[in-house]
């Protein structure tokens, strides 16, 4: 029988590879699925607390799944381990902690590729639920970076050129090797890159410290929704970088 499957972070290739193999429908928890207020987590999480985590809470109290599997490992975070212990008590099927400590580097051409920004992290995301090859693409030359989690509000992308490269933990999706520290710290110190984290985020030490070092940053972050004062220094940046914003919809 096909199952839906909620996964969490990026779950070891061998779950994803029976899941594909079973046929399972799988549901990323990380992204936003219902239409719901971010409230009803409350009396279950923190309302101070990471905007992806709670979001993952959220889709469980509308969602029907069959069981869950949560990377809870050092591909994920802390946070997700006693999430983890939440949903375990919350729901009635089988929540199941994993720890993706995968090295096949399985490449990042989506990182690398000209395409709206938007458009190549919903790629990325997506392809969590392969195990599948990615298929190639020709690089283009940047000339911005991002470097960061994949936000929980995708219209904070908007504003980017479609010549930019994705660094960070994004990479280390992509490439479905999420404890890859090596791999995540990288940058490129010869383009303006925006560090990203999500407000309350342990990554955002990481972030702040990387961003430090580099020659041309912008650090940020924001919670659920990005405001107008955090897009308004992102456009800032880039125009002072010499690159003219994407004026595309954030829709």
């Amino acid at each position: 029988m096909v199952e839906r499957v909620g996964i969490v972070g990026v779950p070891p290739l061998s779950v994803i590879a029976e899941l594909n193999r079973r046929g399972d429908v799988i549901v990323d928890l990380d992204e936003p699925q219902v239409a719901a207020p971010m409230d009803q987590t409350a009396t279950r999480i923190p309302r101070v607390y990471c905007a992806i985590l709670r979001t993952v809470v959220l889709n469980c109290l509308h969602l029907r799944l069959d069981r869950v599997y949560i990377d809870v490992g050092p591909g994920k975070c802390d946070g997700a381990l006693h999430v983890a212990e939440v949903l375990a008590d919350m729901l009635e099927v089988p929540v199941i902690p994993t720890r993706n400590q995968d090295r096949q580097p399985f490449g990042t051409p989506l990182c690398t590729a000209r395409m709206p920004l938007m458009d190549k992290f919903s790629r990325i995301t997506r392809s969590v639920q392969s195990a599948a090859a990615h298929a190639p693409l020709p690089a283009c030359t940047p000339v911005c970076g991002f470097w960061g989690v994949p936000p929980r509000d995708f219209s904070l992308l908007a504003p980017f050129p479609d010549a930019t490269h994705v660094f960070g933990w994004t990479r280390c999706m992509e490439n479905k090797t999420p404890a890859d520290l090596d791999l995540e710290r990288q940058f490129d110190p010869d383009i303006p890159t925006v560090f990203f984290a999500q407000s309350f985020c342990a990554k955002s030490a990481l972030a702040q410290h990387l961003a430090a070092k580099h020659p041309r940053a912008l650090a940020i972050d924001c919670d659920v929704t990005p405001g107008s004062s955090t897009r308004a220094k992102i456009e800032a940046f880039l125009e002072l970088s010499g690159i003219e914003p994407a004026r595309r919809s954030a829709d």
